[in-house]
């Protein structure tokens, strides 16, 4: 029988716009692959404007590890290498030809296979790049072995995906993603369901450790799951994918093909009808929204309002993303609102009354409701981290770049999106999470 882990500390966030449970069919002919989705990877192009591409080619490598790929979702032309500041690489933008040619990397049973032979086929396809490592949130080294893999299957964050849903009728190449990374490591893959999951596919699945997460967000962040089962200690190396990477993987072992397809949850106060939408990775999300939000001005995030990623009506949906997200934005000023009752606002704290109705769901926009100012010490924190670390003395550890004591505070066990709540809590608005990752981008260059 799976143990359960009860977690008390932390904050659900109900909003506006779940998404129904009606999965709608998007053929979008646009797509893109964004470098910086892939923390620490430096781009060097295979492509250029006007190549051919199959759903597979590769389209840009890392330059540092150079058997590590990036493939194109769909077959098509490559339209546009759209590059920024200082010839940095956004994007790599392909128009599909609906051909959906794809190269054959060739089916394969994971369990007769060796783990050097799954690393080189990973590799190969590009599909390598699901696969991602605590500490740093990079890439994984296939060079190394973790002492575990973890798989969250659910997320707790505002109007997620329902992984129940999104897993139905994929018990089979869920199973053999997991067989795969299995073979990875020496130690157990861990797969962590919350206490109200339902789905076969994830309480019948084999060859896991099962364990049952109970409590408010962050309860679902792989972060806080591996900190309650494996804490990173200075040297180990863990490896994390999320659900729709293992069915992807799974395919590659079943079919021998790239199979890009994803499921993203349309949700937020904005959207008209909020349900699930299939498409591939990377897509633009212009037909997604079209004639399906509502008026004004709007904020499109690619994943949650906690950790998302700010992109336009016309962007695309980010590598890893699940969710698409739309609510107001919040650029208007409101004369005496920190006086006001706050009748209709969600607080953390008693200043308002939203603690008098907990089940109670809101709309929210991007207003701060006030300024950035002095960095002061609340105690609050803590109340919304479940993992046996001092937040505060963090921050304050990473401002000040001493190395010696963000490892002494932990810091080889967060990414910014287990402090995401502190962010949203904090009363001095502080960019925690840019924080961190800075805090993180100096210890992996400091310590590789």
């Amino acid at each position: 029988m799976p143990r359960t882990i009860t977690l008390k500390k932390g904050l659900n966030i109900r909003l506006k716009g779940e998404a129904d449970k009606v999965i709608k069919e998007i053929k979008s002919q646009q797509f893109a692959v964004k470098p910086p989705d892939f923390i620490g990877v430096f781009p060097r192009m295979q492509v250029k404007e006007g190549d051919t591409v199959k759903i597979g080619s590769p389209l840009f490598i890392d330059k540092f590890r150079e058997n590590i790929s990036f493939p194109s979702p769909v077959s098509g032309k490559v339209t546009e290498i759209k590059r920024g500041d200082k010839r940095v690489l956004l994007e790599v933008r392909i128009e599909s030809d609906d051909k959906n040619e794809q190269i054959d990397f060739g089916a394969a049973d994971p369990a007769k296979l060796s783990k050097t032979e799954i690393t080189e086929k990973l590799l190969i396809s590009g599909l390598w790049s699901l696969i991602r490592q605590r500490p740093y949130g990079t890439i994984a080294n296939p060079d190394q072995t973790p002492k575990a893999i973890h798989i969250s299957a659910f997320d707790s964050a505002p109007l997620a995906p329902d992984y129940d849903f999104i897993v139905r009728r994929k018990g089979d190449e869920f199973q053999a993603g997991i067989d795969a990374l299995a073979k990875l490591t020496n130690g157990k893959v861990h797969l962590n369901v919350s206490n109200t999951t339902t789905a076969k596919e994830f309480l019948e699945c084999r060859n896991v450790e099962l364990t049952t997460f109970k409590g408010p967000h962050p309860a679902g962040n792989v972060g806080v799951q591996i900190h309650h089962i494996n804490p990173i200690n200075k040297g180990e190396v863990v490896w994390f994918a999320g659900v729709q990477d293992v069915i992807t993987i799974g395919n590659l072992f079943r079919q021998g093909v790239y199979d890009s397809e994803v499921i993203i949850a349309l949700a937020g106060s904005e959207i008209i009808k909020s349900n699930y939408v299939r498409t591939r990775r990377g897509s633009c999300i212009s037909q997604m929204v079209e004639g399906n939000v509502n008026e004004g001005l709007l904020r499109y995030i690619s994943g949650n309002v906690l950790t998302g990623v700010q992109i336009m009506h016309n962007n695309y949906m980010g590598f890893y993303d699940s969710l698409l997200t739309v609510i107001p934005e919040g650029n208007y000023h409101e004369f005496l609102g920190w006086a006001l009752p706050g009748l209709g606002k969600l607080s953390f704290s008693r200043s308002f009354f939203s603690w008098l109705t907990p089940g109670k769901q809101y709309k929210v926009d991007t207003n701060l409701h006030g300024g950035e100012r002095a960095y002061v010490m609340t105690g609050q924190f803590e109340k919304v981290l479940p993992m046996d670390i001092y937040p505060l003395q963090l921050i304050k550890s990473i401002l000040i770049e001493d190395i010696d004591e963000m490892e002494n505070l932990g810091i080889y066990e967060i990414e910014p999106e287990d402090l995401a709540l502190c962010e949203f809590i904090d009363t001095s608005k502080t960019e925690i999470q840019t924080i961190v990752r800075n805090g993180l981008e100096l210890m992996r260059k400091e310590m590789s």
